[in-house]
């Protein structure tokens, strides 16, 4: 069996930064693939399931109602290896293009408060597991050390050597 793209990449080498990760035709629509890379694989602790699934909830709402992107966003939700994000846009973009959308993204994160949308019985399969503090931590941490300022080499894959 052929090896999916994303199981292609050097995670060896890999920091945390915003990437495309693939891009594919639905129809006539252009979808592109982000791989929204929080922690550096192998080389730092992964994210607990709590605060991967507060961001889920707090990235997915801020997304679907965000003015200019709501009706581009497809998806976005959690790697299972609990190392960053996808988000799947409809459109043809590169990592450069959405990283004020990012940042808008994990400033909303980083400083909500209040109770998280959809963590409620009713409305998620899981809602006991939350940690907004961690979440906010963690949008915070990756506002500071990745997207400001974010430099190339967080922004495109890196080549095998």
């Amino acid at each position: 069996m052929e090896k999916i793209t994303s199981f292609t990449i050097n995670h060896l080498k890999l920091l945390p930064g915003v990437y495309v990760s693939r891009k594919d035709l639905a129809g006539d629509c252009a979808v592109t693939t982000f791989d929204i890379r929080m922690t550096r694989p192998n080389f730092e602790p992964v994210m607990n399931t709590a605060e991967v699934h507060t961001i889920e909830h707090l990235g997915a709402t801020f997304l679907r109602n965000h003015p200019q992107f709501k009706e581009q966003v497809l998806y976005f939700g959690p790697m299972g290896c609990r190392t960053g994000f996808y988000l799947l846009l409809a459109g043809d973009y590169e990592s450069r293009d959405i990283v004020p959308l990012m940042r808008e993204m994990f400033s909303f994160i980083r400083d909500y408060e209040g109770d998280v949308p959809g963590a409620a019985a009713r409305d998620c399969g899981n809602y006991l597991d939350m940690n907004l503090p961690m979440a906010r931590y963690l949008a915070g941490r990756y506002l500071t050390e990745v997207l400001d300022g974010i430099s190339d080499e967080r922004l495109v894959y890196p080549q095998e050597m």
